[in-house]
Formats: C-alpha cells, structure tokens, sequence
C-alpha cells in the first residue's frame, strides 16, 4: 500500500453553496459536508455504490461541462466534476424523490407499530420528510408468509424489503460471506439464500442494524422491545481483544440487544455476531452470594464473613499461587498484581490460562509490554504476516480490517497449519507451516521492510523459538511487530505485570508445584495445557479462593467462593492487542456487585501479614522443583509421517473457533446454532483413504468426527480447539504431542 499521487480538489455549487471537495467524492458526500440532506435508503458510506434504491435523486443543471444530465440522477452514484451544479430542493428534484417514495410504499405494508424498526427507521422518518401527505394506491398490498429464516439469527419479512442490497454488498464486500443474495426478477425480487444453506456468517447480524427498513430482523430480540422502551449504554465488546465498540440497549436491569458502535479508529460500523449476540451468560448460572465450605460442604456467607475466612487462610498459606485469568480490566489486573506482591508477598502469579512457555513469558515483557501499534498502521503497511493467528476465528474486527486493507491493495501472508477459509477472505499467501515448526517457516517469508508489520498469536507459545524467530525478524528487517492475544484482558494483564515475578512460578508450574493455597479467578480448567493436573491440583490444595461470575469446577472445589460483577456490571477500561486503551463505563448498578478490585481491597484490608513473609520462605525452592516437566512445549514434537491408514503420528493443530463452546456462549441459543460444527481437516489423500468419518487418539483419549479433505502441511491434521466434548486439551492430547487417525469403525 503506501503512499499514491497527490489528490485534486475540485469545486462544485450544491443548492447554491460552493463545496471544496477532492476528485472523486460522490455528490451525496459532497452534500453532506454542508449539512444538505439527501434521502437514501442503499448508500452506506462504507459499502461500494450501487444506486440500487434510486431515493437519492437530485438535478444536475451542468455536469462541468457546460450541459445537464436530461434527467434526475442518483447522487450515490456520481462523482462531482469541477464547476458542477447540482440542486437536491428544486421542483425536478422533489418530483422525483416523493415519486420513488411513493412506489417503495405501495407493497410496503403498515407494520409500524409492531415492526422492530419502528422509533428507529429511516424509511418511516423519510416518508415523513420527503413523502407525500396522502397515497394515490387503492390496492392491495404484496403479502408473503412469514417470516423466512436466513439463518438461526437473521430473520426476513420478504413484504417489507425494498430491495436496496445493503445486505448482500455488506455480506460479499466486508466478510467475505457471500451467503445472500436477490433471487427472481422483477417485482418478485427479493433476498434469498441457496436451498438448505442458512446464511453463515461470524458477522451475519450486522445486516440486521444496517437494513434500513425493518426487513431483517433479530430471533433475539424480534418482538421484544422498542427503541423508545430502551435505554442506551455506550461499551466495550469483551469477547475478544479488538475492544470493538458496541451499544447496550436495556430496559429494567436486562439487556434487550447488543448494537455496533460507530468508531472509524477500531471496528468502524461492523462488530461480529458473538459481541452483538453473546450476553446471556450475565444471567445464566450467577453466583447469588458469598460461599464458604463447612464440613466439607458450600454453604451461603456474609460478604463479611467470607471475606474474613478468605483473608485468614490466605494469611495462614505458606506458598500462595495467584491465577487470575485473562477476561480482567486493566484496573482489575492492576488490583491483582498489587494484591500478589503488597498483600500475600508471592512472586506465583500469571494470568494465562491456556498452554504456554517460558519464551512466551520473556517474549511478553520484553516485545509488548508498553508497545503500540494501531489498526491505521495496518492501513498504511506494505506486507503483514500473520504466525499463530487465524483472525477470522480469534480476532473479529482485526480480521475486517484486514480484509479491507487487502482490497485495496495490503499483502498478506500467513503462516499456518492449513490454507483455511478465513486466509482465502483475506487473500492471504499461505506458508503450510507444521504445528512447532513456525521459526522454520519464518525463515520463507520474503519482501519484509520497514513498512511491514508481523502479527503473532498466542499459540506460538506452542512452538519452541517461533517468538524469538518473529522478534529477530522484525530486528532485521526493521518491521513493525504485536502480539495478538484472544482474550479481552490478555494484554491488559501484561501491562499490569500478572506475569511470575523473580523467582516465581508460572501458571503451569503452578498447578504443578504443590502450593499451599491458590487464588483463582475466572479460570477454566479445560482451557489449561493439562486440565486433569489443574483439577487435582485444586483438590490438593490446603486452602482455595475462587473469584467468580458463575458456578464453575473452580467455584465447586473453592474453600471460599466470592462473586464478581461482569463487565456490564461495572466500570473499567480493556486494553486492545494495540495497545489502546478502551474505557467503558457501568451500565447496571447493582447491590452487592464488586469487580476484582474491590473484592481484593476488602480481602487485602483484612489480611495480617501472610505466614509465607512472616516466616522467611524462599519461594524460588518450589519453583527450582516444579518446572520440571513442561507438558513437552519446550522441544519440537515428533515428526509425523503422512498420510498412511495404520494410525501413524501426526502433529496436531488446533486453534478456537470465534463460536464454539465457550462459557461466555452459554445460553443464547439462537447464536450457538450458527457455530461451524466440529470436523477435523485431514490431507485430501488420506480422506480418500479413509472416508468421511475418522478417530483421532491422543494421550489423553479418542474423538470420532467427520472428516474434510484440506490443504495442509505435511504430517498435519486439523481440529477445533473447543467444538466437541471438554475439549482437546481435556479429552484428546497433551500439547505438542501427536496424535493416530484411522477410519471409523
């Protein structure tokens, strides 16, 4: 990309203003730079022209040259020449808007008062506008059944659309997803989708707040509410680390919908359907009050007393390991590191709670901590390679952003396991790179400048030397380099220091070192890189506190359990992959809900001085003893040896689908039904082999699933990390290790 030839300015009379605009700019943007209105209905400032609706209509007396256009003309369409004049009020002008309101409201029916979009709908607002006062139509309106399911999300009222392809230019030209599409002719023309093929997309529900008259309607809020009912709460999307921007709408302390913010530094207009769609675990399964156990068993408590209990046994603890997870606000990671080494006095404390390295720990405080690089450096890039990091799947709004860079003209290579569906969006040069064997594959990557810019994902930290080979690059070539994390707090964390301090122990050796006690908050133990050694290592333990939201394996063996708010539920600020700063405020205010922070102050405000520092215990004792065993991420897998019947090794590669079976999923059922079913990837000539069912068999157990041919490095095989049972780490193989595949019998 880079820099181009210097752009033009052009000057254009608009209802007899002069308008200072560069060549190119469309005459309704033109417009709109002096606050002249001109309806439309199919213009969308980020989605290419069409003139699909005809509402924008306007004169143009002198085209710059000197003569008129013969007729009205779509001002979304044309661009201004110098010396044009262009009238939008004149009589030519209004005949011809109210005479294409009038035909888009002759079939439209009168749905507004239990229409989703009435309070809030353009059509509704420019009828008023630019319509007449009364209809000449005396017959009877166009009736379909309805309404039509396009996906479990998205659904049609076919009576009601206009026809203005906003849908399906935004599902062809933003994700990529071209699903929909305007089937028939003529006044039969409507939006359709293939025959038993729902419309997939990870960012299908955009459609939905884009359609501008109630056509495409929301299974999840259909009927619900209206906009007047509703109030609404500007936020930060946390299901990723993109810090997309979304609005809350609520009404008596419930979310009713979730709606893309408008912000052209981060995600634009767009946000994916797990940040629009995925709230319901707010409510689902909450923590009602304080536990502490007695006699073996959970009973409810006082804030007062389980905070007491939960600051004495901390106290009484010999060797204190600090877990907090990565879903935390910087505050509250803040809060965590202070309470870890003010408060308990322990270097054990790391928020990562998936597999890791001790490379990945240098890499993390050396190469991101306090770095910045934005989504416009991205923009402005040469060449941007991707290692670790599939973004349609772990990064959302990265992922749009990229595939706009590239049409408009950013290289793109990536390093990957497979050559999967959200590379080709990209238009992506995929290196087959095997699972461990990313350094190697750095090495083949060519034309990286000062201008490039090197995107690594957290599941490098699986591959031995691939950060260290990323970071060396960037050295050399004076390329820009980040480090993509997929949890909302992840980066957060590291700004915060919730790495193991000198002598400390990290979250593996941890779970692995025998502790006296630990201080977990919102972990998942099928998450670990050995979920089997984290249970026991809860069960182990003398003494457990468990931060949480909801009922969970942590909370069931917790000496003390203590709720916290969600993110709705409190104020905070997340820090993006960027290393922007998000802040967002509280939406609900409600009693007894504490983040993090506050519960730590109320625990740290009653804790005497911690045995492990009243007594003099050298902490690194337990960490020389522990780090032994590594679950095999410090040294290269074995190599595979292709694609033979008889059960041959083959590397694993996995990474998380954006919809799969996270707990923060749980409970919208309409956006679960939209997740890509569990399938493993398999070489074209083994499928053949084998057919279209297979069992894999780890170390840690067997799944059975069908099977896709796919272009994959040599030796490799493909699985979602968390789409099937408790998941890979939990029932299937250790990572790093390699896995059998044989048909199914």
């Amino acid at each position: 990309m880079g820099g181009g030839s210097a752009v033009t300015d052009v000057t254009v009379k608009i209802d007899g203003h002069d308008v200072t605009v560069p060549e190119g700019t469309l005459v309704i943007r033109a417009a709109e730079q002096v606050g002249i209105e001109i309806p439309r209905f199919c213009d969308h400032p980020l989605l290419a022209p069409v003139g699909a609706c005809r509402q924008c209509l306007v004169d143009i007396p002198d085209a710059g040259n000197g003569r008129g256009f013969p007729k009205p003309q779509a001002s979304c369409t044309i661009p201004v020449a110098e010396g044009m004049v262009v009238e939008t009020q004149n009589s030519t002008a209004v005949k011809a808007q109210q005479g294409i309101m009038e035909f888009l409201l002759v079939n439209h029916p009168l749905d507004c008062p239990v229409c989703d979009k009435g309070g809030e709908c353009p059509l509704q607002n420019q009828a008023m506008s630019h319509g007449q006062g009364e209809t000449r139509f005396e017959g009877t309106k166009r009736t379909f059944p309805k309404p039509i399911n396009l996906s479990p999300n998205v659904l049609l009222d076919r009576e009601r659309c206009i026809v203005c392809q906003r849908c399906t230019r935004f599902a062809a030209e933003i994700p990529g997803d071209p699903g929909i599409a305007l089937i028939q002719r003529g006044a039969q023309q409507q939006i359709g989708i293939a025959d038993d093929k729902p419309f997939s997309s990870y960012f299908s529900g955009n459609v939905i707040q884009i359609c501008p008259v109630g056509a495409l309607t929301s299974d999840d809020y259909r009927f619900r509410a209206r906009p007047f009912d509703l109030v609404s709460t500007p936020g930060v999307a946390e299901h990723d680390a993109c810090g997309a921007a979304i609005r809350i709408d609520h009404r008596r302390g419930k979310v009713m919908r979730r709606l893309a913010g408008n912000d052209p530094e981060v995600n634009e207009e767009w946000i994916s359907d797990k940040d629009r769609f995925g709230f319901r675990y707010v409510v689902r399964e909450r923590l009602a009050s304080p536990m502490v156990r007695e006699d073996g068993e959970l009973r409810p408590a006082s804030w007062l007393e389980a905070v007491a209990v939960a600051a004495k046994g901390l106290a009484a603890a010999g060797s204190v390991g600090v877990l907090p997870g990565g879903r935390l606000t910087l505050e509250d990671a803040k809060a965590y590191a202070t309470f870890a080494r003010e408060a308990l006095r322990t270097p054990h404390i790391d928020f990562r709670s998936r597999p890791l390295s001790e490379e990945e720990t240098g890499f993390l405080r050396s190469r991101v901590a306090s770095t910045s690089l934005t989504y416009a450096d991205l923009d402005a890039a040469d060449h941007v390679i991707l290692v670790g990091l599939e973004p349609e799947d772990e990064a959302g709004t990265l992922f749009l952003r990229l595939r706009k860079a590239n049409q408009q003209g950013l290289r793109i290579t990536a390093l990957s396991p497979y050559a999967s569906e959200g590379s080709r969006k990209l238009g992506a040069a995929v290196v087959l790179t095997a699972p461990g064997a990313d350094a190697e594959g750095l090495s083949q990557v060519s034309d990286v400048t000062e201008a490039s810019v090197i995107l690594v994902g957290e599941r490098l930290a699986t591959s031995p030397g691939a950060y260290t080979a990323a970071a060396e690059l960037a050295d050399r070539t004076g390329a820009r380099l980040a480090w993509v994390p997929r949890r909302a707090g992840d980066r957060g964390a590291v700004e915060a220091g919730l790495l193991p301090g000198e002598g400390g122990l990290d979250a593996e050796a941890i779970v692995r070192s025998g502790l006296d006690a630990l201080l977990i908050a919102g972990v998942d133990p099928d998450d670990t890189a050995d979920p089997a050694a984290f249970l026991a290592a809860l069960d182990q333990a003398g003494f457990v506190v468990s931060l949480e939201q909801r009922v969970t394996a942590v909370t069931e063996r917790a000496d003390v359990v203590l709720p916290v708010a969600a993110a709705s539920e409190k104020a905070g600020t997340f820090v993006t992959w960027e290393g922007r700063r998000r802040p967002f405020v509280k939406v609900f205010d409600k009693p007894a809900a504490y983040s993090d922070a506050e519960v730590l102050g109320h625990i740290a405000t009653s804790l005497v001085e911690p045995a492990s520092a009243a007594s003099g215990v050298e902490t690194n004792t337990v960490a020389s003893s522990a780090t032994g065993d590594r679950v095999g991420l410090d040294t290269p897998p074995p190599s595979g040896s292709g694609g033979s019947t008889d059960g041959s090794a083959f590397r694993l590669a996995t990474w998380r689908l954006m919809l799969d079976n996270g707990t923060l999923q749980s409970g919208d059922k309409a956006l679960a039904a939209t997740a890509r079913p569990a399938f493993v990837r398999i070489p074209a000539a083994l499928h053949e082999q084998l057919g279209d069912v297979v069992t894999i068999t780890g170390d840690r157990g067997s799944w059975t699933l069908p099977a896709l041919p796919g272009e994959l490095a040599e030796g490799t095989i493909w699985v979602p990390t968390n789409s099937f049972g408790r998941g890979v780490w939990a029932d299937l193989a250790s990572p790093g290790s390699t896995v059998s595949v044989e048909g199914a019998k």
